[in-house]
């Protein structure tokens, strides 16, 4: 029988998979709406924003790629892992930001 850590494994290795690096900015933005007790303290929010709006092209994939972690591990301590997952799984390919995104980026621009 698998458990809540077997879930949460298998959740990140699939969102690691085949080039993903988060979902695109309005899709990622719907998931942490889905978390719950969000709250501010300081100017910080528990859990952080997800890195969207300016943060989005001032972050690099790997930072996105922990921050989108750290929301998923955030689910799985606040019990909302089941529906994280069920959500992450049903969002389709272009709607993932993903490391083919930045190769087709790189090719029309010459820029790496």
């Amino acid at each position: 029988m698998s458990g809540p850590n077997d879930k949460l494994s298998t959740l990140l290795a699939y969102v690691e998979s085949e080039g993903r690096i988060c979902p695109k900015p309005r899709y990622w933005n719907e998931l942490w709406e889905m978390l719950p007790n969000k709250n501010q303290d300081d100017g910080r929010w528990n859990p952080s924003l997800p890195l969207i709006l300016g943060a989005w092209h001032d972050t690099t994939n790997e930072e996105k790629s922990a921050r989108l972690r750290e929301h998923i591990e955030y689910a799985a301590a606040s019990g909302v892992l089941d529906i994280v997952d069920a959500y992450l799984h049903e969002l389709t390919p272009d709607l993932w930001h993903s490391v083919i995104d930045d190769k087709h980026i790189s090719s029309i621009t010459g820029k790496d």
